[in-house]
């Protein structure tokens, strides 16, 4: 077999281990490597490469978001809901029906709210007991690039993206291209 002169010691960019020391992350990733080739359902090798990924790809889903992905579903009650990051309160949500969520982590009034309706809230430990190949299941994740930080990427003079000022006042960034007075809108 010859060696391959382009792709000579490239290693592959994929993770096979989270980056963190969190004992309780590594934990996880032992009880979902091990379900991951004890069982035959992509559901906990999903599960796995999720949590191996960086805190930016592990984006936090309001309340509000998880009930939109989920309102085409039947019999949504029944099911599990499964995040592999945080699950965040949305203060525009009135009313949070009774939902069963497996997540990483929960803030704390999102916590409460689902419980307040008579949901649960579960931990990834106690998913696999319920639900060990993800049978009955909705997994989902957050949106990527709602980060404040992705508003600010590609800045140009024809991109439209956000300027990181100082303040928004007069003095600030509010030349022509910024106001409607200044000859033209670039």
């Amino acid at each position: 077999m010859g060696i391959d002169i382009v792709k000579h010691h490239v290693k592959k960019g994929n993770r096979t281990a989270p980056k963190s020391e969190d004992p309780y992350l590594l934990l996880l990733v032992k009880l979902y490597r091990f379900l991951a080739r004890r069982t035959d359902s992509a559901f906990n090798k999903t599960i796995l490469h999720r949590l191996f990924l960086s805190k930016i790809n592990k984006p936090p889903i309001s309340l509000s978001r998880i009930l939109k992905e989920t309102a085409s579903a039947t019999d949504r009650e029944a099911k599990i809901i499964v995040i592999v990051g945080t699950v965040t309160d949305d203060v525009r949500l009135l009313e949070v029906p009774k939902l069963t969520i497996a997540a990483l982590r929960f803030t704390q009034s999102a916590k409460e709210r689902i419980l307040k309706a008579g949901g649960e809230t579960l931990t990834l430990d106690t998913l696999a007991i319920r639900a060990p190949t993800g049978s009955n299941t909705i997994l989902l994740r957050g949106k990527r690039n709602t980060r404040e930080a992705v508003k600010h990427f590609g800045m140009g003079p024809h991109k439209n993206k956000k300027p990181y000022t100082v303040s928004k006042g007069r003095k600030f960034e509010r030349a022509r291209g910024r106001r409607k007075s200044r000859g033209f809108k670039v």
